[in-house]
């Protein structure tokens, strides 16, 4: 299959009850990656022939991706190394992502040629949101999942998350919670708690664009609440959060330990999506 020559923008209606992987790899690729991404000020997006660079103006920001959904032209290696030169320059930590059906078909041992290192794959999951947002939530007694509303919410989903990974994630409070200010429409965090004064026991993030979409991005959980359904009560959440903004399809690029919970869910595996990181700091 190549996404790349699928023309139309969204399935035609008669086919909403028998909407496959195929037919939802057309729709996502056609919406979501076709189209180039609006830019702004803060973080524009800069295209190079059929690369796009999109990144946060100060280069101390945490947000750096290409794309080349339309390939890479005659001379792969020169538009990547004039990537890999741009923020070399810039300092600035960059992920190139690719997917299985991108052209050239050894963009990523192109990408490893020029100095980019491959991290773990994931799977593209999509699938039709009202499905998902009509299943029950099964949580355990006293423990509730809702979008969180304050900054104090943040706070809270920002330990947790430092706990869970061991590492520093000041990016929730210093970037995703001026993102949910500044732009409430384009993104909801979800939160599992017993109380507003307890800590978060597992949160996640859906996001909004121009597209049917709503992205399930993010998902933790402290240990000790593993295995008791707090990630599944948050993808429904979010799923029925984005049926509210007319989102009709959920996508979400899983991990291995995630992508059974989504398959059982009813979603589809349709491609997989590898990132490739430049760190000029390393």
């Amino acid at each position: 299959m190549n996404p790349s020559s699928f023309q139309s923008d969204a399935l035609p209606a008669a086919d909403r009850d028998a909407v496959g992987p195929d037919q939802l790899l057309r729709v996502f690729h056609d919406q979501t990656r076709a189209p180039v991404p609006v830019g702004t000020a803060e973080r524009p997006v800069e295209l190079d022939g059929p690369v796009r660079k999109h990144y946060d103006l100060d280069p101390a920001g945490h947000f750096a991706m290409v794309e080349s959904p339309d390939g890479l032209g005659e001379d792969p290696e020169a538009r990547i190394a004039r990537v890999r030169d741009f923020f070399a320059e810039r300092g600035q930590r960059v992920e190139w992502k690719t997917y299985d059906y991108d052209e050239p078909a050894d963009l990523g041992p192109r990408l490893e040629a020029a100095g980019f290192v491959r991290e773990d794959d994931e799977a593209l999951i999509l699938g039709e949101a009202a499905p998902l947002a009509e299943q029950e939530l099964h949580l355990p007694e006293g423990v509730v999942v809702r979008a969180a509303d304050c900054y104090e919410d943040f706070v809270r989903f920002r330990t947790m998350s430092e706990t869970v990974w061991g590492e520093d994630h000041a990016y929730v409070t210093d970037s995703l919670y001026p993102d949910w200010v500044a732009r409430p429409e384009s993104m909801h965090v979800v939160v599992v708690e017993e109380s507003r004064e307890g800590p978060v026991l597992c949160a996640a993030r859906g996001e909004y664009d121009e597209s049917s979409f709503t992205g399930l991005w993010g998902g933790s959980t402290l240990p000790q609440w593993r295995g008791r359904g707090l990630y599944r009560a948050t993808l429904l959440h979010r799923a029925r959060l984005g049926l509210e903004r007319g989102k009709d399809y959920v996508r979400v690029d899983a991990s291995p330990d995630s992508e059974p919970i989504l398959r059982r869910l009813g979603l589809h595996r349709v491609a997989t999506t590898t990132p490739y990181v430049f760190d000029p700091r390393r």
